[in-house]
């Protein structure tokens, strides 16, 4: 017997808001993650903002595990998968006493350290390399953190590394292990941190802004980089009414697919095949769908195909396509993960959060991307995507939860 599954608890670590509701707050008001990137040297780049997570210790959200021994993507991990069990009104004794499953996804798992520890090795030799940081400096590390810290032994942990669309992939895994039964909760999302690798890789294909990231503008320049953890607490229906827990939405469905016909460029026919694929896993018809949550990074490339694939599903009459990225920059795996939250936030507060930074809409990308400023909306089902480098798609539904409905 399937279960219906639906999502009671949403944290949060990212650049315009820590925990559910200031990061709410600040998608409702259009506000900007861009600042000035700290974490590692950025001498010799021209352009040199990002997404950082600034003034953020997520020591207090780690209770088990010595905060040394972790990287900074597990410690936003941890942080992330703590509030959002509290959210949703769960304790480490409740999840103990089930069976669960721990999905994180991710593009660089603890690159930020593995780039300090192959800087070490140049200039210094590998005896200079500290042990402590190269434990901590495997993507295992964002799983099985969080397993350690809320001390849960009947879990599957899980890190998947399918880079920008990897917490979608997550949140479909975790999906199918509960409706199935596999699992009676699951955490799911995804985390990264900026590291110099990846700016560095993004800057040398030139798809860096150099101020800020104007999804489907005339004028856009490329994507900031970013950083942060979104996780999601997914449990059946029928646990949620008996505790009485809140109710974000309900997950409908979800599609994987992988063209890997090019290394970095998007596939428009791919694209619109993930989202068929994904409304009729879901139940969903096309107009049915009030909101889309694009991939959206403004780079010229993604914007043009991923728009043209939107309107070889819907038409001419696509439903409003916003993209997260304008506000929190890419945060590479975390992306779809903290898009799925913005999605479950919108749907339970009735709003669209906006496409910021906006001046132009580029004829080639014709959506209305919500430009600048939220909008009150009843949303019903909203699609979020999530694409990656090597063709690896994936898209999840989601629906509000009508309890009256359902019992």
């Amino acid at each position: 017997m399937s279960s219906r599954v639906v999502v009671t608890g949403l944290g949060v670590v990212s650049s315009i808001g820590i925990g559910r509701d200031e990061f709410a707050d600040a998608l409702r008001a259009g506000r900007s993650g861009a600042r000035p990137i700290t974490v590692f040297d950025t001498e010799g780049f021209e352009h040199t903002l990002g997404c950082e997570v600034a003034g953020f210790d997520p020591r207090p959200w780690i209770h088990r595990v010595d905060p040394a021994e972790l990287g900074r993507a597990s410690g936003f991990s941890i942080a992330a998968s703590r509030m959002a069990v509290a959210d949703a009104g769960l304790t480490e004794d409740d999840l103990r006493a089930r069976r669960g499953l721990i999905c994180i996804g991710t593009t660089d798992g603890e690159s930020y350290d593995l780039d300090q520890l192959v800087e070490i090795e140049v200039n210094h030799g590998p005896e200079a390399m500290d042990p402590v940081q190269a434990r901590r400096s495997t993507a295992t590390r964002l799983t099985a953190g969080v397993a350690h810290d809320l001390d849960l032994s009947d879990v599957e942990a899980i890190t998947v590394a399918t880079a920008c669309s990897a917490g979608n992939y997550a949140i479909g895994n975790g999906f199918d292990a509960v409706r199935t039964g596999e699992a009676e909760y699951a955490l799911v999302g995804g985390a990264d941190a900026m590291c110099r690798k990846t700016f560095a890789g993004f800057y040398r294909l030139g798809t860096v802004a150099p101020d800020c990231c104007r999804p489907f503008d005339s004028e856009r320049k490329g994507i900031l980089t970013g950083e942060g953890a979104g996780v999601l607490v997914l449990e059946p229906m029928e646990s949620a009414l008996r505790r009485g827990a809140p109710i974000y939405a309900e997950v409908l469905g979800y599609a994987l697919n992988c063209d890997a016909k090019h290394p970095v460029a998007p596939d428009r026919e791919s694209i619109k095949e993930c989202i068929e694929l994904a409304l009729r896993n879901a139940g969903v018809e096309p107009h049915e769908v009030d909101l889309i949550s694009a991939h959206g990074t403004g780079t010229p490339a993604n914007d043009v195909t991923e728009t043209g694939a939107i309107r070889d599903v819907y038409g001419a009459k696509t439903p409003p396509t916003v993209s997260f990225k304008s506000m929190l920059g890419h945060t590479m795996g975390a992306a779809s993960a903290l898009a799925a939250i913005a999605c479950g936030l919108g749907i339970t507060h009735r709003f669209i959060p906006p496409t910021i930074n906006h001046r132009e809409t580029d004829p080639e990308c014709a959506v209305d991307c919500v430009p600048n400023q939220a909008r009150d909306a009843e949303l019903k089902i909203v699609q979020n995507n999530g694409m990656a480098f090597g063709g690896n798609n994936a898209v999840v539904v989601l629906g509000r939860f009508d309890e009256e409905v359902a019992r």
